[in-house]
């Protein structure tokens, strides 16, 4: 039983440790020779991400190191059009959290060191993708010689990748190669396609004392000192402060004056330059997000435009989509139906992921003159009129996406789901909606083959740790099934979920909720539908 986890970033992180968790073994390669820990990069960790990552012991060590930013400033010309504090209900993390990818990575990293099951390979570039009935042969070999302080070094073994490359044998892999993960999808024969925008973006870290805005984003439209296009101010850590300037098209940062534009920014202020970068906005996805025996999962599946964080977040959850159904099949729960519904539930999450981003990006950069018009329309009114104010898009922030369409939920007419609520709004709990961060006062038998929860408290359980250590039955005081955990409802929790009398809550090893049902002879189809083997 093995898992190949191909590139090791945060999404290739995250799914190794959760594999892991599960007791999983994996191999993690990566072309690099070690981990690049220059720049922001994607900063914004959002609270259900965090909690996801809290499962695998990383998420409060990335939330205490975090910025958590309290109140969102919009403007425009200048003038403050509104400001809005993120709030989530219920949450034992907050809405989002800024820190630096490179920092995530780290602290990801540390969890890997002390993971026997996971065997990490720099240094190992992907020649080649075999499949058959049984397995997956993973051809690699070094991408280049190692080098110290810049100097090549000849021979030096790299994390067990021989000179002349090897080929891994796994049952599955999951392909996280990124962006640029172009070889690795020509492998697997998929399509990758989408457009890409005109404009360019220039990305500026900096480090400077602004007082009053290190727990704000801030976001300006069409500023004095950016006239025509935008700037988004995000506070991190350490004093630290990211801008990113629209930029145009032939822009070139060489022969930018950088410190007369950061001046305009932060005035008199001394300050240091960390990183810099300039780059061009894509938004595209792959035709198959399956392909065999293969899953592919965040960038190397979907790039987004960056407004609203929906790149890592995405990424990370359809990490823990991929570990819990691979997690299933290789414990011999599931028939391999189940990875299709991986396909299902992840690309349908992309779409939506793209075209939330994609209108954002026709709002801050327009089209045509329509657009344009409309965009001159609603922020000149935005600051009088709130119909007007809700249709101004800076990016919408990065939401869970809710699987009521899947294959895998059982529907409940009683409680259909409603479709996606306003922006920040939290959906009415329905089969496929994420279930809420509540404490359970309960503690649970050890289910065998699941991986135990972490205990917060004596006798009190949050209920994401619990779902996410295999599958729950809340309003149950036992279960005959084999990898399910019975758990009663207390007033309590009752009334935090709204669940009725009589009740059967069927929650999914992501914290998903896959069937409400009033009837205990139907929780068994309801549970094998979940595994995939009566999805239609």
């Amino acid at each position: 039983m093995r898992v190949a986890v191909i590139g090791n970033g945060p999404v290739g992180q995250s799914t190794a440790l959760l594999l892991a968790r599960w007791g999983v073994p994996v191999t993690l390669l990566d072309e690099r020779a070690e981990r690049d820990a220059a720049g922001s990069k994607s900063i914004c960790q959002q609270g259900d991400v965090l909690d996801i990552w809290d499962s695998v012991g990383a998420g409060r060590a990335i939330a205490a190191e975090g910025v958590t930013w309290t109140c969102a400033r919009t403007y425009y010309r200048g003038r403050e059009l509104f400001s809005y504090t993120p709030g989530r209900s219920g949450a034992s993390f907050p809405p989002f959290v800024n820190l630096s990818q490179s920092r995530t990575e780290q602290i990801l990293d540390e969890r890997i060191a002390a993971e026997p099951l996971i065997d990490v390979r720099w240094n190992s570039r992907v020649t080649g993708i075999a499949q058959d009935g049984n397995g997956v042969t993973i051809s690699a070999m070094p991408a280049s010689r190692v080098t110290v302080s810049g100097m090549p070094v000849s021979g030096m073994p790299v994390s067990g990748m021989p000179a002349s490359g090897q080929d891994i044998r796994a049952d599955y892999a999951v392909a996280c190669a990124g962006a640029r993960g172009d070889p690795v999808r020509e492998m697997l024969g998929v399509e990758f396609s989408g457009h890409s925008f005109a404009d360019k973006f220039l990305i500026c870290d900096i480090k400077t004392e602004l007082p009053g805005w290190a727990d704000e984003r801030r976001f300006y439209f069409d500023p004095p000192w950016n006239p025509g296009r935008q700037v988004l101010i995000h506070p991190c850590p350490g004093s630290t402060f990211r801008i990113d300037w629209q930029v145009p098209g032939d822009y070139d940062l060489r022969s930018d004056a950088l410190d007369a534009r950061i001046r305009t920014v932060i005035g008199t202020r001394p300050y240091r330059v960390i990183w810099h970068s300039v780059y061009r906005f894509q938004s595209k996805i792959v035709d198959r997000m399956r392909v065999g025996r293969v899953l592919l999962a965040g960038d190397c599946a979907h790039v987004f435009s960056p407004f609203g964080a929906r790149g890592l977040n995405s990424g990370v959850a359809d990490a823990e989509n991929a570990a819990w159904k691979l997690a299933c099949v290789l414990r011999g729960w599931a028939g391999p139906d189940l990875l299709e519904s991986y396909h299902a539930e992840r690309h349908a999450a992309a779409l939506e992921n793209l075209a939330v981003t994609r209108a954002t990006m026709e709002f801050l950069v327009p089209q045509d003159d329509e657009q344009r018009e409309r965009r001159r329309t609603v922020l000149a009114g935005a600051a009088s009129d709130p119909e007007l104010r809700a249709m101004v898009d800076s990016g919408r922030l990065a939401e869970p996406f809710w699987y009521a369409a899947s294959p895998l939920t059982t529907p409940d007419p009683a409680r259909p789901f409603a479709g996606r609520p306003p922006r920040g709004a939290l959906p009415a709990l329905a089969p496929g909606v994420l279930i809420p961060d509540v404490p359970v006062p309960f503690v649970p038998a050890p289910v065998p083959g699941v991986p135990a929860p972490d205990v917060p408290m004596p006798g009190r359980y949050r209920l994401r740790a619990l779902a996410r250590a295999g599958f729950v039955l809340l309003g149950a005081d036992h279960t005959n099934l084999d990898h399910v955990t019975a758990i009663p409802m207390d007033d309590g929790l009752r009334k935090s979920l709204d669940a009725r009398p009589g009740e059967l809550w069927l929650i999914r090893p992501d914290a998903h909720v896959a069937a409400i049902l009033r009837d205990p002879s139907h929780v068994l189809p309801a549970l094998r539908r979940t595994l995939g083997s009566a999805a239609r």
